[in-house]
Parts: C-alpha cells; sequence; structure tokens
C-alpha cells in the first residue's frame, strides 16, 4: 500500500501501463492515464466530469465462480464495487468495496488491474449524469463463501463463470471479464 497521495498516483499510472502491456488489443487505457493530471481530484466523486471507481472480480476458492450484485441503483447484475472516495489505492478500495457489499472476511486483492472499464452513469436525483472510470482487481473468497446482502443490493449470487461468459444477455463487461478469466487459467 501507497504513502503519500503523489507516490500513489505513480504506483497506480504505472499498473495502468503495465496493463496496456498484458492486453494490447484492448482499447482505451489512455482517458485512465489521463484523468490521473486532472486539476480537480480524480479520486473524489465531487469530480463530476468524470472520477475514479474500483471493482472486484470477486472468485470463489475454486475459481469457478463469481460473486454478483443486482446493483439496486442500476438493476442489472454487476460485479461488487463503489467509489474511491479519496483513496488513492485503488486495490484497497475494491477489497473495501468487496467485503462491504458481501458481508465476506478474509478476502486477497491481487495488486495488479484485471479490467478497466469507463461508463456512463445516469443522472439521478441531483447527482448528473458522469463517467466512471472503473478499474477493477480479482479478489479472491476465503474459507467461508456465505454471503451477505447489503443495502447497495436487491440481491448477490455466485454465477458460474464459464456459463457468464458465453450468455449474450448478460452486461458485455462482465462477459469480457468472464473470457479474460478463463483465458489465465
Amino acid at each position: 500500500m501507497t504513502d503519500t497521495p503523489r507516490e500513489a498516483i505513480h504506483v497506480l499510472r504505472q499498473a495502468l501501463l503495465d496493463y496496456a502491456g498484458r492486453w494490447p488489443k484492448e482499447a482505451g487505457f489512455e482517458p485512465f492515464i489521463a484523468l490521473l493530471d486532472a486539476p480537480q481530484d480524480p479520486f473524489s466523486r465531487s469530480r463530476l466530469a468524470g472520477h475514479f471507481t474500483a471493482s472486484a472480480w470477486l472468485v470463489d476458492r475454486s475459481g469457478s465462480r463469481v460473486l454478483l450484485t443486482h446493483h439496486r441503483k442500476l438493476g442489472r447484475w454487476l460485479q461488487l464495487g463503489g467509489h474511491a472516495d479519496g483513496d488513492r489505492d485503488l486495490a484497497r478500495v475494491a477489497l473495501k468495496e468487496a467485503e462491504e457489499e458481501s458481508g465476506l472476511s478474509g478476502l486477497q486483492v491481487e495488486p495488479e488491474p484485471f479490467d478497466l472499464d469507463r461508463h456512463w452513469i445516469p443522472e439521478r436525483g441531483a447527482v448528473p449524469g458522469h463517467w466512471h472510470f472503473d478499474v477493477r482487481y480479482v479478489v479472491r473468497a476465503g474459507e467461508n463463501e456465505d454471503f451477505v446482502v447489503s443495502e447497495e443490493s436487491l440481491d448477490l449470487a455466485w454465477r458460474d463463470i464459464r456459463a457468464l461468459a458465453e450468455d449474450a444477455g448478460s452486461d458485455e463487461s462482465m462477459r469480457r471479464m468472464a473470457v479474460k478469466w478463463l483465458q489465465r487459467g
């Protein structure tokens, strides 16, 4: 984990560049790099033009299932995650969100980004529509896989990753992460 905001931004910049090297066929990492240099804090949700979020590709012990949330606000099955709220260590944010939204303990996060996804969040109440620059990390479940549904979710469910990769009705980014996971072996 990092010590200073400047050091944390340097670590994240390098992690994003490393990600681009691991996934050269994926486009779109450049806006994430550019966001790091934004004059207004890109780790704060008050930056309404767009800000960083972090998510967890939370896999079970066998690596064959992923825990998804039926997202209360968006009404879709997605990975667990949330706002950075000033924390520049997005791996830590992903782990914290996974713990809070699943009720699981003993989780472990892999330090390098697993997926990047820039997506539009529609207007909701007084909050105008804005971009989420979501940095996603693999989080592994511990011994206990008995989740608890939080207020942020309508439901949670363990989903078979292979079936998710083949589900044309699933969110495109969910299918992309499932395929990536299966390619990892």
